[in-house]
């Protein structure tokens, strides 16, 4: 797999169920001012997409985060990095499973009742599942599919609704309160664009794919999102429900039709979304079993698919246990908490890396890493409480399977 298969991970990870809701809440919070939240929520995040290009280049195997945290301060804490976002994504993709359900009911009733949406939820999971365990390249290619017919409605949004009505393009500065109200949801929009390191044993020349489909895909999807924004400004701005905005917005340009094409992409980006999670976050527990920290059956790979097959499984089975749980959305408060775990211990990882290597780094590596950690404190530090404590159970969860299952050698050091 290639750049191009690279680039979708995070691409599908960056633009999720966000994209829908956010132009709504942006608008409504700073006006004609949402579309350059947008490019500050990705000059934020920036210091972080070149950490990760940067350690990406040291590495060549399966887990990203895990092996960068895993090389730098030893496997426990590799073991944390990924088990905090391990835990993060098999929790989004439950929750996300509902919410794209939740969209197609809307052009198919039945699926209302409850008993029919769940089996719908976890024929989705079962499904994605399934086209993860028979290959990579099958994978990234319905990936590609899905990516196509979620992005094509908007394209066309975007396109006719600059077109044919007046852009509000603005640059009025907000009051300081409402900045900040909103500034964690545009840091958050941008979250998963470490999905590229993930399968990296599986990318031709991932130590050059990786940090170029990184850099490139903050980029694009920042311009993707100021777009999307500005036409929803052009179209409708006044238009009710933040979960909908974009759907009103195209019935007001394009009537039943624009409701039915945006409510379809909607599906398909949450869709894609879920399918882009299923094939990096079980490289995780590849990448974890490699190194001794879980148990060497997460190493196994499917000799007819080369593919890690029993961590595809668990994980898909995870999913399904959580979609089926009533309270699993309560662990959705903490998912980006425990995310920004890994965010640190990767920014902090690539001084210590550098300082055990002969040769010089450039001389903002350092900076450029501290800045990244500050931004990642920074966010953490808007949590609640709540989330806190869930993170804390997470945490002591995930330390009692280190010390449990975690105690055979690794079958080898990725670095």
């Amino acid at each position: 797999m290639g750049f191009w298969g690279a680039a979708l991970f995070p691409v599908n990870g960056m633009i999720g169920a966000g994209i829908f809701a956010l132009p709504a809440i942006m608008v409504a919070a700073v006006g004609n001012f949402a579309p350059w939240m947008m490019l500050f929520g990705a000059l934020l995040i920036l210091p972080l997409t070149f950490v990760f290009a940067q350690l990406a280049t040291r590495f060549d195997s399966h887990g990203g985060p895990v092996l960068y945290a895993h090389a730098a301060f030893g496997p426990f804490a590799g073991f944390q990095s990924g088990w905090t976002r391990y835990s993060s994504g098999v929790v989004a993709v439950a929750a996300n499973t509902q919410v794209a359900i939740a969209y197609i009911a809307v052009l198919f009733p039945v699926l209302d009742d409850p008993l029919l949406r769940a089996i719908a939820v976890v024929g989705f999971i079962v499904f994605t599942t399934a086209v993860n365990l028979v290959g990579m390249r099958t994978s990234v290619g319905t990936l590609g599919v899905m990516t196509a017919v979620k992005l094509v409605p908007l394209a066309v949004l975007i396109v006719i609704g600059l077109l044919t009505r007046d852009p509000v393009v603005g640059f009025s500065l907000p009051e300081f309160t409402e900045f900040e109200s909103v500034v964690l949801l545009t840091f958050y929009a941008y979250m998963a664009f470490e999905n590229g390191t993930f399968p990296a044993g599986e990318l031709r020349d991932p130590k050059r794919t990786i940090p170029l489909a990184l850099i490139t895909t903050l980029a694009a999807v920042a311009l993707f999102y100021m777009l999307v924004i500005w036409a929803y400004l052009a179209i409708a701005p006044q238009v009710g429900g933040e979960e909908s905005a974009l759907a009103a917005a195209a019935g007001e340009l394009m009537g039943q039709a624009g409701v039915i094409a945006i409510s379809v992409a909607a599906a398909f980006s949450i869709g894609a979304n879920t399918l882009s999670g299923g094939i990096v976050t079980p490289r995780m527990t590849f990448g974890m079993a490699e190194q001794g920290t879980l148990p060497r059956a997460f190493a196994h790979v499917s000799q007819r698919f080369q593919t890690p097959d029993v961590s595809i499984l668990f994980y898909g089975g995870a999913a399904i246990l959580f979609s089926l749980w009533a309270g699993f959305a309560t662990l959705a408060v903490a998912s980006t908490l425990s995310r920004l775990v890994m965010y640190l211990l990767s920014a902090l990882a690539l001084p210590v890396l550098q300082h055990r290597e002969e040769r010089q780094a450039a001389w903002w590596h350092l900076p450029l890493a501290l800045l990244a950690a500050a931004s990642t404190i920074w966010v953490a530090s808007q949590a609640s409480i709540a989330a806190y404590q869930m993170l804390g159970l997470i945490l002591i969860v995930g330390t009692g399977l280190y010390f449990f299952a975690a105690r055979g050698e690794p079958l080898k050091h990725g670095a």
